[in-house]
């Protein structure tokens, strides 16, 4: 039997407690590899211990093969809602991955199974899901009402539900609660992939971007919010290099280590993997449309490093477990930040000797959505699609050096890992010296601060008062000029505060105070002195920015 780690454990406690209160479908989020497949194992257990039936659900052949022997090494026993060959199949992986064993049992009271599957079998199934005492749903974001997802949360009327997550956020902007158009009642929250790196549950990361001629031009976005798989092949099919520019930057940054490729099609899928394999690199291209029996060979032969690189389309990202991948190749662009990090995720599960994960990113995904650990808040509310970009100092843009291809954060003066300085276009920013040190005060000489911080220094209301009466004005208009006076004043402090609190906290967190000025400047485009010389409104309101910005 696994053991759960305290975060895990933590986790599952907040779930088990929401149910408690009264709550029916929580939403359990953990980054990819933090180990979402144990905990909902080890729920699983819990349940049968207990005599209650429950029912997991993916949404793929090699997801419910997954899940199952994940299920099976919690020693619970459970019956496969699939075509004959799938549960075949899945009995073979348990007899090799299990010493033998097999924990298939067609009368068990747990079981695993597709959704298209389950949803076909509803007639059949519907007395048993009506009894059903706990839901389990793999990649839980794919869960709304009016999907084939929802008509099996609805059709399970007196389970709890369970969804689990890496990434609770859709492409399409639709929001995950019951309150929306999801299911989820509440959400609890593991550690970010931050803490768990750091805490030696994932492994760390080396990301290298090389230039491309991938024709970004192309890209079209559909309903999903994501790119289209169209405008996706026609993208490739425009950068004539893209192939040959993925085997050679393979050979110089990852020869010999275990690769998954994410393609844009399956043409080009297949021409990667030929190739790769044309260079005696060992690759092989699989799809949707391989037999599954092929496909659970090659990933085997992955893992066991007869395979060098799978290439493939959409089919190795979301919810696929395997720890042997050292690398992982993106030379498929996507607008959808839980795609992103799904794939980059793949690189990250740890193994004995695995220093790190390498991605090489070859469409820039990584400066369309940041960097993988960043801090991320998520909610189950909907999502406005193109809303206007909040200002945010975790949400910096990030510049690939020239030099190595290395990506760092546009607020660092150069690349950190060869030293490059990004010498800007003449004349660009027009912002004289500020815009020059992006905003970084520790860099300016004392004569210039002594002016910003006079520059800042408000009328006193009082005195602003007397100029009125002094002008000729009447008491109405004196008080009219000690009000505004006053309330600028008022607003200055209390940005002011905020302002404090949130440089202590980015101290706290062991940022410098140039890190500190240069990613307020990023954020708002603008110094810690300028932004206290504007009216009582604007004050105000950035001071709630700030306070916001504090989590």
């Amino acid at each position: 039997m696994i053991q759960l780690r305290p975060d895990q454990l933590q986790l599952q406690a907040e779930v088990f407690d929401g149910w408690r209160s009264g709550k029916r479908n929580a939403m359990a989020v953990l980054p990819t590899g933090g180990g979402k497949s144990v905990i909902v194992s080890d729920t699983v257990r819990k349940f049968d211990d207990n005599r209650q039936t429950s029912l997991v659900m993916a949404h793929r052949r090699e997801l419910v093969g997954q899940m199952s022997l994940h299920v099976a090494r919690q020693g619970v026993r459970h019956r496969i809602i699939g075509p004959k060959d799938v549960v075949s199949g899945i009995m073979a992986e348990h007899r090799r991955e299990l010493g033998g064993q097999c924990f298939i049992n067609p009368t068990a009271a747990c079981a695993v199974g597709s959704v298209d599957t389950i949803v076909s079998r509803l007639d059949v199934l519907k007395d048993w899901l009506e009894r059903l005492e706990l839901l389990v749903c793999d990649e839980g974001h794919h869960v709304l009402k009016a999907n084939k997802w929802g008509v099996v949360f609805e059709a399970c009327r007196r389970a709890l539900g369970l969804l689990v997550t890496a990434t609770p956020q859709r492409a399409d902007g639709k929001g995950l609660g019951r309150h929306h158009d999801g299911v989820a009642d509440f959400m609890a929250l593991g550690p970010d992939m931050r803490w768990l790196i750091n805490n030696s549950a994932l492994t760390d990361y080396e990301i290298v971007c090389p230039p491309t001629d991938f024709d970004f031009s192309k890209l079209k976005e559909g309903e999903s919010g994501d790119h289209t798989q169209a405008s996706l092949k026609a993208a490739s099919d425009n950068s004539p290099k893209l192939v040959g520019d993925i085997v050679q930057n393979y050979i110089k940054h990852a020869w010999g280590k275990r690769a998954v490729c994410f393609a844009t099609d399956v043409e080009t899928s297949s021409k990667i993997a030929a190739q790769f394999n044309a260079w005696g690199i060992p690759a092989l291209s699989v799809s949707a449309q391989t037999e599954s029996s092929v496909r659970d060979d090659a990933i085997r032969r992955l893992r066991d490093g007869r395979l060098w690189v799978l290439v493939n389309v959409d089919l190795l990202g979301e919810g696929f477990d395997l720890p042997a991948i050292e690398v992982v190749i993106m030379a498929r662009p996507t607008a959808s930040l839980a795609v992103y990090l799904q794939q980059f995720g793949r690189a990250l599960r740890t193994l004995a000797g695995k220093l790190y994960g390498l991605v090489i990113d070859h469409v820039s995904n990584i400066k369309r959505h940041g960097f993988p650990d960043r801090p991320r808040a998520w909610t189950l509310d909907r999502r406005t699609k193109r809303a206007a970009r909040e200002p945010d100092p975790e949400s910096i843009d990030i510049t690939i050096c020239t030099a190595c291809g290395k990506p760092y954060e546009a607020i660092e003066h150069a690349c950190p890992y060869c030293g490059h300085i990004e010498v800007p276009l003449a004349g660009a920013g027009g912002r004289g010296e500020l815009e020059m040190v992006k905003g970084d005060l520790t860099r300016l000489d004392a004569g210039t601060l002594a002016r910003m911080r006079q520059a800042m220094q408000l009328p006193d209301p009082q005195d602003m008062a007397g100029r009125a009466i002094q002008g000729g004005h009447g008491n109405g208009a004196a008080a009219g000029q000690f009000n505004i006076a006053a309330a600028r004043v008022h607003a200055q402090s209390e940005l002011t505060e905020a302002l404090a609190q949130w440089a202590g906290y980015q101290r706290f967190k062991g940022r410098s105070d140039s890190e500190i000025h240069r990613r307020f400047y990023h954020a708002v485009g603008s110094d810690i002195y300028s932004v206290r010389t504007g009216s009582a409104a604007e004050m105000s309101t950035l001071k709630e920015q700030v306070l916001s910005w504090i989590k």
